[in-house]
């Protein structure tokens, strides 16, 4: 089955948004595992607009499934990682500035630097992801770096999903099957939903894991977090 990471960004952004401790993101952690998620996903930017560095290591002494740690890999970042020494490292392009993570690297013109990066996980012991698109190239050369999984962008499959959905996974089906060609195992994100989730799992149904924030907390919203955890699990049936 594959795994569901619960993106809790979005439960710190309200927290911010008001001050002190309500909701209180370590304890929203502690209730997701409990709920069944498989792993806890946070973005810790450099502006601290959702998760702060504080979070990081509070959230690192009470998460006990997969810990994946997100985010562009400058120095502030690999310092977090290496202190923390998460289950796993998503690298994303984003620079500070930019809202949500949009758009996937370009691999071959980065090569040398995603190949130091992964090295330097390996070392540590953390499984290295990178976000990427579907084009094919940026995989092989994601391969060529020598990461150990991508995760999919799948933010123009959600957009396009309620168009037209066989449409909208093709290009998802066939990169997935190239990268696990070239044996990289494979995770997807962004604008997943109770919606689009279970057709992306059946047409892709060796995908490792999904992490899953703003719809799922928005869902929570309505049907209440233990019932949101559980419908997605569901999902990836």
């Amino acid at each position: 089955m594959s795994k569901l990471s619960v993106n809790i960004n979005k439960i710190a952004t309200m927290r911010n948004a008001r001050g002190g401790n309500m909701p209180n993101v370590v304890q929203v952690a502690i209730d997701c595992e409990r709920f069944g998620a498989d792993g806890i996903t946070i973005h810790p930017r450099p502006d601290e607009r959702h998760i702060t560095t504080q979070d990081v290591y509070d959230l690192s002494q009470v998460v006990t499934t997969e810990f994946n740690i997100e985010g562009y890999p400058d120095d502030r970042f690999m310092k977090i990682i290496t202190d923390v020494r998460p289950a796993q490292a998503t690298m994303v392009p984003d620079p500070p500035h930019v809202l949500t993570s949009n758009a996937g690297w370009d691999t071959k013109t980065n090569l040398h630097l995603l190949t130091d990066l992964n090295q330097h996980l390996r070392a540590l012991g953390i499984r290295s992801s990178i976000f990427v698109d579907t084009n094919l190239e940026n995989i092989e050369f994601a391969a060529k770096s020598g990461v150990d999984r991508i995760e999919l962008y799948t933010g123009p499959y959600a957009e396009d999903y309620t168009k037209d959905p066989v449409k909208a996974i093709k290009a998802y089906v066939a990169a997935a099957n190239y990268a696990k060609e070239l044996g990289l195992d494979i995770n997807a994100g962004h604008d997943l939903s109770l919606e689009n989730l279970r057709y992306f799992k059946e047409c892709i149904p060796f995908l490792a894991e999904v992490s899953i924030g703003h719809a799922l907390i928005s869902d929570a919203l309505y049907l209440g977090l233990e019932n949101t955890v559980q419908l997605y699990k569901k999902q990836l049936l």
